[in-house]
């Protein structure tokens, strides 16, 4: 029962160690394999999009030119200095008008009433668009930017990992105490005194016996002959 218990502990330790790591690169894929396709994350940190875009999405956004935007397309860009907004706004387009200035877009988000109470321009020649959406997974990265928090979701995996691994150390290092040497204590072969086997001493010994036998042998025969 008691080994059935530890092996059990075994398994269950090296099972969370590699739950965790396997969270960690999944995450790191997450981060890292967009940024090398091209796409740009956002995270939707408000619910203007609900019904589309729930608050704590992360949004994946691919570089568009701007001549290619049609209506319906959501886009993330930040609205004119004078709405006093400075934050990022990720918004479906709800009309696009040609002006003297270039293409006057407005924007409305999905869950609101009414379009946006502003009409922009986008000057830079390519613009954001939001390709994919997935939910939920934007609430981590609003915590990773609380220090406090970052520091909760970083490094409490961090110390299971490690006490872990400490636990499988200390395992591993008492498996090994148990299993005692055959000796402790070198043998100096070169000093030993090893027997040897003289094969020719031991022929003689052997023919000299037997010569003994038929001597014997021989001497009781011929004195019964005598009588």
């Amino acid at each position: 029962m008691i080994v059935t218990s530890r092996r059990m502990a075994q398994r269950l330790t090296r099972l969370s160690i590699n739950l965790v790591a396997l969270a960690a690169l999944l995450l790191a894929a997450g981060l890292l394999v967009p940024g090398l396709m091209g796409y740009e994350r956002y995270v939707i940190t408000g619910g203007s999009m609900s019904g589309s875009i729930e608050l704590g999405s992360l949004v994946f956004e691919q570089e568009v030119p701007v001549s290619s935007l049609e209506v319906g397309d959501v886009i993330t860009y930040l609205p004119p200095a004078d709405t006093g907004l400075t934050n990022l706004v990720t918004h479906r387009i709800h009309s696009i008008e040609s002006s003297e200035s270039g293409l006057l877009f407005q924007t409305k988000g999905d869950a609101n009433g009414s379009a946006d109470p502003w009409t922009f321009l986008l000057d830079a020649p390519t613009q954001p668009k939001v390709e994919a959406a997935v939910p939920v997974v934007g609430h981590l990265f609003i915590a990773l930017a609380n220090p406090p928090q970052r520091m909760l979701i970083i490094g409490v995996p961090a110390a299971i990992v490690a006490f872990l691994s400490l636990l499988e150390l200390i395992r591993v290092l008492r498996t090994n105490r148990l299993i005692k040497p055959v000796t402790d204590e070198e043998v100096d072969l070169d000093g030993a005194q090893i027997p040897r086997w003289d094969a020719a001493g031991d022929e003689a010994e052997e023919i000299a016996e037997e010569s003994a036998t038929h001597i014997h042998t021989d001497r009781h025969l011929i004195g019964a002959s005598a009588h």
